[in-house]
């Protein structure tokens, strides 16, 4: 038999964090690859309580159909705490997701043409890229600094490049590098949107995990003509099991985003959306990521001592004030995939991202994404002691 698939699927590729996910659920690898926020911290018992209370007390409807746009109560409780956060929103402007992931690929669907620009930040989430490929985009990619997106460039590539239709950005702890965009190059954003008619795409799973500073407006808040779709998700914060998230955006926007996901999915699981409202009534959630933030900023803060004690003075990092990584950019020409699959991998059962995958227009070899948040403090010692062990040998 002969297969025809879609002209698109050339351009849906194996995934190096794919294939990391798996390197985490081996107890002997030391993995730093995965996005894996820590499982020790994750609310169990009240987790349990909340499904306890789902099935054994509303059971049918928690097993049931509900509407495809997510139930209207965990809507009513999202746009009430981002509202007390500081981006007003209504419950009819949420749509609730099966994670973040799937609010990447249902915007990517609703804008993007083949041919269209999607704007990113160099380097940028390798699962967007994942997202926006089969739609069969171009790509500008930005450099970044300390304070985000380059806004100079963005705006002399968006004065040539008049078919760009979306900017894509994970402006709070970035994905993968750390950063965080300062606040007046979120409203320089804003005005580049504005001016060049583009819709931004605010991609934001590590906004409640600052550990230091203060927090900055979402580009959402700072909105001033609809063009923002805030993506938030549950993951990072509660369990990414659940699998649940969601975005905010006009009512224009998220009708339309409502109806690709009927066809997609009819809806998120019952179940689960009413655990997590039943968690948002029953326990103080604030609480709880205090928690987070607080074993993520001994980790950040362990891991980075830990590569100031260990590695060569040829590597350098990114120090982030929240979120899950930091970014490792090596000497010029060192091959970081390489070193990982023939030096770290079989002499030290360590892994981490090679960053290569996350530059959407022209890999670079020398850098690396490493998670601090998903192992434990001996397990991270280990694991950058060995590293930076073999980074200094002789090669």
């Amino acid at each position: 038999m002969t297969t025809s698939f879609a002209r698109r699927m050339s351009r849906v590729q194996p995934s190096a964090i794919r294939e990391l996910l798996q390197l985490g659920d081996n107890p002997n690898v030391i993995s730093f690859g995965g996005g894996y926020p820590d499982a020790t911290l994750f609310p169990y018992e009240e987790l349990c309580a909340a499904a306890q209370t789902a099935l054994v007390e509303d059971g049918a409807a928690s097993l049931q159909y509900t509407a495809s746009n997510g139930t209207p109560q965990l809507r009513a409780q999202i746009a009430a705490r981002m509202t007390r956060q500081g981006t007003p929103c209504r419950a009819d402007d949420v749509l609730i997701l099966h994670g973040g992931q799937q609010g990447l690929d249902l915007v990517a669907k609703l804008f993007l043409n083949p041919g269209d620009v999607v704007i990113t930040e160099n380097p940028t989430f390798l699962g967007a890229l994942i997202a926006f490929n089969p739609c069969e985009p171009n790509y500008v990619a930005i450099d970044m600094d300390e304070d985000g997106m380059d806004m100079n460039q963005l705006e002399q590539a968006l004065l040539v490049t008049p078919n760009a239709k979306l900017i894509y950005t994970v402006p709070d702890f970035h994905n993968p590098t750390g950063v965080t965009m300062s606040l007046a190059r979120r409203h320089e954003l804003i005005a580049l949107a504005n001016r060049f008619n583009l819709i931004i795409l605010e991609d934001t799973p590590y906004r409640e995990i600052r550990f230091e500073g203060e927090s900055l407006p979402t580009l959402k808040s700072l909105d001033t003509e609809g063009r923002v779709i805030y993506l938030g998700t549950f993951s990072k914060i509660l369990a990414p099991a659940l699998r649940i998230g969601w975005t905010v955006a006009t009512p224009a926007i998220t009708h339309q985003l409502g109806l690709l996901k009927l066809a997609a999915d009819t809806q998120c699981s019952t179940l689960n959306m009413k655990i997590i409202s039943l968690f948002l009534e029953q326990n103080d959630i604030e609480a709880h990521i205090g928690q987070l933030r607080d074993a993520y900023r001994r980790k950040c803060h362990l891991m980075l001592r830990t590569m100031a004690e260990s590695f060569p003075d040829t590597v350098s990092w990114t120090k982030p004030k929240g979120g899950l990584f930091t970014w490792l950019t090596f000497s010029v020409g060192f091959d970081a995939a390489d070193f990982m699959r023939h030096q770290l991998l079989p002499h030290a059962s360590v892994a981490y991202v090679p960053g290569g995958p996350f530059f959407a227009v022209n890999p670079v070899s020398n850098h690396a994404r490493v998670n601090y948040s998903s192992q434990s403090d001996s397990r991270i010692v280990q694991g950058i002691q060995a590293m930076g062990t073999l980074l200094k040998a002789p090669r």
